[in-house]
C-alpha cells in the first residue's frame, strides 16, 4: 500500500494520540455511546411535555458583566421556559462558576453549558489563561502539544461546570482578508488544518468534554462577516468537496462530537435566494448527516447574527433552523416565540415525529455523557488559582517556543555580537514589551528606541540617521489590537521606516503580528534575519528572545503563504 504525504501525516497524528497520556479519558466517546439505549435519556424525555422538549434544543445567552438585571432575566427564562443550555460570554470565572450554580438550581433539567474557548477559558474570561490563537498554533509541528492543551482546556471547562467547548475552528483561511476567521484558523492548507484541528478536539474529548467543530462546510474564504451580512460562496461543489470540506470530513471520520454550521450563501449546495446554510435542509440533513454521515450534534451559528435575522426574522430563522435538521438552536433573539412557531409547526406535521425525537433525546444523551444524570454543584473553593496553575503557563510557553518561524537567516545571523553597540527597537508601542526587556538583559550595550504606529516621519527619519552609529539592530514589530487584522494600522511613514531598516547590514526583525500583516511590509524579506512570530503575547516575546539567544530552535513552519518569497511552509526547520 502507498501512501500519500496527507495520508502519512493523519497516521503520525494517530500515534501521538494513542501514545499520549490519557489521564481523564472516557471509556466511551459520546458518537459511541449514541448507539445504545439510555434508560435515563427515555425516562427524561417521557417527562416532558412536547413544549418542553422542543426547549431542549434552544442554548440561550448568558454573561457576568452586565448585572443582576441581567442575570435575573436570564434565571426567568431558564425557570419558565425550560431551555435546554446556556453559552456564556464575557465575564469573570469565580462569578461564572456561582451563577452556574444558581442557574442549574433553575432548571428541571440539568442545563448543558457551552462556551467559545478557541483559545481557552481566557477568550471569554477575565484572570484566566489564554492559549495561543489556531493560527499561531498552526505554525507547530508538534501535534502532541496541542492534544495536551485539548485536555487542559477540557480541565478549565469542567473546573467551572461547562460541558461544551464551541471549537476548535477547523476552516481553511485562504483568503487573507477573511474579516471573521483569519487568525482563528489554523491556516491555508487544509491537511494541516485537519491534523491540528483533530488532536485539538481529541484532546478536549478524551477528557470527557464535548466539542464542535466549525464553521460547516467552511468559511475560510469569504470577504464578509455574518455577524453583519449574509456572505456568499460562490464555488463549485467540485471546490467546496476537495477543500473546505476535507478537514470536516476528517474530523467526522475520527469522531468529532458535535459541528456548528455557519450563516452563508452557497449556491452550488442550495441555489435558493438568500437562505443561509444553517437554514438549508439540502446542506443541514441531506450533505452533513447523510451523505458524510454526521451522527453527533450539529449546533446552528447563534440565531441573532444579521447573516440569518437580515432575511428571516421574528423566530423565522429558528423555525427554518430547526426543520433544516439542526440539533441546537443557539443564541435566538426571542426563544420564548421561536418555541412557539416550532411547536405550532409541529402540531401540523412539518417534521416527522420520529425525527423530532431523535434530535431532542441526542441533546439529552449529550448532557449524561457529560455527566449531568448526576450532577455536582461548581466547588467554589480555588477556582482562580485552579485556572492558572503552573502545568498550564508551562504549556503555552511550550507552544509558543515551538510556533517561532524563522523566513530569513540562520542562527548567527539571529544571535549576532553581545558585546557590540546594538539597538533595540519597538515598532507600534509607546512602552517597553517584554521582546525589548529580555534582550537589553543579553545586550547590555544597548539603547532603547520606542515608535508608535503614527511616529511623524522627520523623527523617524532622524533615528535612521542615529543608527549609523550601532553595529547590530534587533526589531520588535508589534500589532496591539485585540484583533491582529491582515494589515497592519500604522502609518505609511512607520512601515517605509520598518522598510530602511532592512538596509543596515545586521538586522533581526520579529513580527508579533497576524503573518498576513508582514506582506504589507515592503522589503521585509532582505532582512539580514526574520522571525514570524504570530501574536504580540509576552509568551511569544520571551520564545522570540530565546530563539534568537540560542535557547530554542525555531522549528515553526508558516501555516499560510505571505507573499512570493515566503509561501505555505515556509520555515528554517532543525537549524
Amino acid at each position: 500500500m502507498i501512501l500519500t504525504i496527507k495520508n502519512r501525516g493523519l497516521l503520525v497524528l494517530a500515534a501521538i494520540l494513542l501514545s499520549a497520556n490519557n489521564t481523564f479519558a472516557q471509556q466511551q466517546s459520546f458518537i459511541q455511546s449514541l448507539g445504545q439505549q439510555n434508560k435515563w435519556v427515555d425516562s427524561v424525555y417521557n417527562k416532558l411535555t412536547k413544549k418542553e422538549r422542543i426547549a431542549q434544543l434552544f442554548f440561550v445567552r448568558a454573561h457576568t458583566n452586565k448585572g443582576k438585571r441581567y442575570e435575573d432575566s436570564v434565571a426567568k427564562v431558564v425557570h419558565n421556559q425550560h431551555v435546554g443550555g446556556l453559552v456564556f460570554f464575557q465575564g469573570g470565572p469565580g462569578r461564572q462558576a456561582a451563577l452556574i450554580n444558581r442557574y442549574q438550581r433553575e432548571s428541571r433539567v440539568p442545563l448543558l453549558i457551552a462556551q467559545d474557548g478557541e483559545w481557552g477559558v481566557g477568550m471569554r474570561l477575565d484572570s484566566t489563561q489564554s492559549y495561543p490563537y489556531q493560527m499561531t498554533l498552526g505554525a507547530v509541528q508538534n501535534e502532541q502539544l496541542i492534544y495536551k492543551m485539548g485536555q487542559q482546556i477540557a480541565y478549565d471547562f469542567k473546573r467551572l461546570g461547562m460541558h461544551m467547548n464551541f471549537a476548535p475552528d477547523m476552516d481553511v483561511n485562504n483568503n487573507p482578508d477573511n474579516p471573521v476567521i483569519n487568525y482563528r484558523s489554523f491556516g491555508d492548507n487544509k491537511y494541516n488544518v485537519a491534523r491540528k484541528g483533530i488532536a485539538y478536539f481529541k484532546g478536549m474529548q478524551d477528557a470527557g468534554l464535548l466539542t464542535t467543530t466549525k464553521h460547516f462546510p467552511g468559511h475560510g474564504d469569504t470577504n464578509v462577516d455574518s455577524h453583519y451580512d449574509l456572505p456568499l460562496l460562490p464555488f463549485t461543489r467540485q471546490r467546496l468537496d476537495s477543500l473546505e470540506l476535507y478537514p470536516f470530513k476528517q474530523a467526522i471520520d475520527q469522531g468529532v462530537s458535535g459541528v456548528m454550521i455557519a450563516h452563508m450563501a452557497i449556491p452550488a449546495l442550495d441555489n435558493t435566494k438568500n437562505l443561509p446554510s444553517t437554514l438549508s435542509r439540502k446542506i443541514v440533513t441531506n450533505l452533513l448527516k447523510d451523505s458524510l454521515g454526521f451522527k453527533g450534534l450539529v449546533v446552528c451559528d447563534a440565531m441573532e447574527m444579521q447573516g440569518v435575522v437580515k432575511y428571516f426574522p421574528h423566530g423565522e430563522a429558528e423555525l427554518r433552523a430547526f426543520m433544516a435538521g439542526n440539533d441546537i438552536i443557539e443564541l435566538s433573539m426571542d426563544s420564548k416565540e421561536s418555541i412557539h412557531k416550532i411547536l405550532k409547526a409541529m402540531r401540523h406535521h412539518q417534521l416527522p415525529i420520529e425525527e423530532f425525537e431523535a434530535k431532542v433525546k441526542k441533546v439529552l444523551a449529550a448532557k449524561y455523557w457529560a455527566g449531568l444524570s448526576k450532577p455536582q454543584p461548581v466547588n467554589m473553593n480555588n477556582v482562580l488559582a485552579d485556572l492558572n496553575r503552573p502545568e498550564t503557563k508551562e504549556l503555552i510557553q511550550q507552544l509558543s517556543n515551538e510556533a517561532v518561524t524563522q523566513l530569513r537567516g540562520g542562527p548567527r545571523d539571529l544571535q549576532m555580537n553581545p558585546t557590540l553597540r546594538t539597538a533595540i527597537i519597538g515598532v507600534g508601542i509607546t512602552n517597553p514589551t517584554a521582546y525589548q526587556t529580555e534582550l537589553r538583559q543579553w545586550y547590555p550595550n544597548s539603547t532603547l528606541f520606542l515608535v508608535n504606529k503614527s511616529t511623524p516621519v522627520d523623527e523617524l527619519n532622524r533615528i535612521i540617521k542615529n543608527l549609523e552609529q550601532y553595529s547590530q539592530v534587533f526589531v520588535g514589530v508589534h500589532d496591539t489590537r485585540l484583533r491582529p487584522q491582515s494589515k497592519l494600522d500604522y502609518s505609511s511613514g512607520v512601515k517605509q521606516f520598518i522598510a530602511a531598516l532592512t538596509a543596515h547590514p545586521n538586522t533581526v526583525i520579529s513580527c508579533f503580528t497576524n503573518p498576513y500583516a508582514m506582506s504589507g511590509i515592503p522589503g521585509i524579506e532582505r532582512a539580514q534575519a526574520l522571525l514570524a512570530c504570530y501574536q504580540n503575547s509576552e509568551d511569544m516575546q520571551q520564545a522570540a528572545v530565546r530563539a534568537i539567544t540560542q535557547q530554542i530552535k525555531p522549528r515553526g513552519r508558516l501555516p499560510v503563504g505571505i507573499n512570493v518569497f515566503f509561501p505555505t511552509g515556509s520555515g528554517q526547520v532543525g537549524l
